[in-house]
């Protein structure tokens, strides 16, 4: 994975230095860049650049306390300035919903799974009560107790391994992850149960893959439209501007998910709560423009004492 990919061709000339988190799923994501741009451009030299942000060092403390998820990316984008990088890899939902003016998203990879999954149980019915599920994600957190107001909370971060060891060393009885992650590690067997988006919203962004440049950066735009997907970008453009326009940020316990109906409209269902679960708000928009469905689901919100719920504690 952390090989060049270098082979004679129209691009041979050329090369793509990839920034990127030092997990191992980061480094899973950016193969799969790697591979799609190599069928792209087979000429094309592509190799990874592998950093430790910020949001990583903070193993054990939560993000919000930090400063969010955007702590995942600057050092990505400091190696973007300073040269060391032509393009930097991300999850799209850990890319804050208003990106620095001096870069740019120029690409949106086919969205993978966007469940939520469960491990450890076959699905949240199935777990005792009092159960102990692993998760440091206020979102997750909320949407659990509102339908499992019995179970106990465990903060679990850092990468999927480390998580996955916490279930396995009976910290916790259940943890609920991103499926995308699992099965781009190839751990899609663990998954006990996909948490249906009707009842459990994913974050913003889920399951999507985003290449950063910076703004004035154009050289390989002919490589990034070969890895954009439409229908993605899309549906990402409408989760992201409901988060916007509710001054969201990657912490915030909001829940969003768009994706295309048969017809070709937009679908875009959000949720949100307090961390305790007992106060909620959700909605359900559909149509063709997706900054025009996230502005009039977000004026639902809003009216219905959304951002309220943001600024409180998490229970005890």
């Amino acid at each position: 994975m952390g090989a060049t990919v270098s082979t004679g061709g129209r691009g041979a000339a050329a090369g793509l230095r990839l920034a990127t988190r030092r997990t191992p799923l980061a480094l899973a994501q950016t193969a799969v860049v790697m591979r799609r741009l190599a069928l792209f451009d087979p000429g094309i030299a592509t190799s990874p650049l592998p950093l430790t942000t910020r949001g990583d060092t903070l193993l054990e403390e939560r993000l919000d306390l930090h400063g969010g998820k955007g702590l995942f990316i600057k050092e990505l984008e400091r190696a973007l300035v300073d040269g060391r990088a032509d393009a930097a890899v991300h999850s799209l939902k850990d890319v804050p919903a208003v990106v620095d003016s001096r870069f740019r998203i120029a690409a949106v990879l086919a969205r993978d799974e966007a469940r939520d999954a469960l491990l450890g149980a076959p699905g949240l019915e199935a777990l005792p009560p009092g159960a102990r599920i692993g998760t440091s994600s206020r979102r997750r957190e909320s949407q659990l107790r509102r339908r499992r107001p019995d179970v106990r909370i465990v903060p679990v971060r850092g990468g999927l391994g480390r998580r996955l060891e916490r279930l396995e060393s009976g910290d916790c009885d259940a943890l609920v992850l991103a499926a995308a992650g699992l099965w781009r590690l190839g751990w899609g067997a663990r998954v006990g149960a996909l948490l249906p988006v009707g009842e459990f919203v994913p974050a913003i962004g889920q399951g999507a893959l985003a290449v950063e440049v910076r703004s004035d950066d154009h050289r390989f735009d002919a490589h990034w439209g070969a890895l954009h997907d439409p229908t993605t970008a899309r549906a990402v453009r409408a989760e992201r501007a409901f988060g916007r326009a509710l001054g969201a940020d990657c912490t915030t316990p909001l829940a969003a998910h768009a994706r295309e109906d048969a017809q070709g409209r937009l679908v875009l269902v959000a949720f949100a709560a307090s961390p305790d679960g007992t106060r909620s708000v959700s909605g359900e928009v559909a149509g063709t423009d997706p900054d025009t469905l996230a502005l009039a689901l977000a004026r639902r919100f809003q009216d219905d004492g959304a951002p309220a719920l943001f600024t409180e504690d998490s229970p005890a």
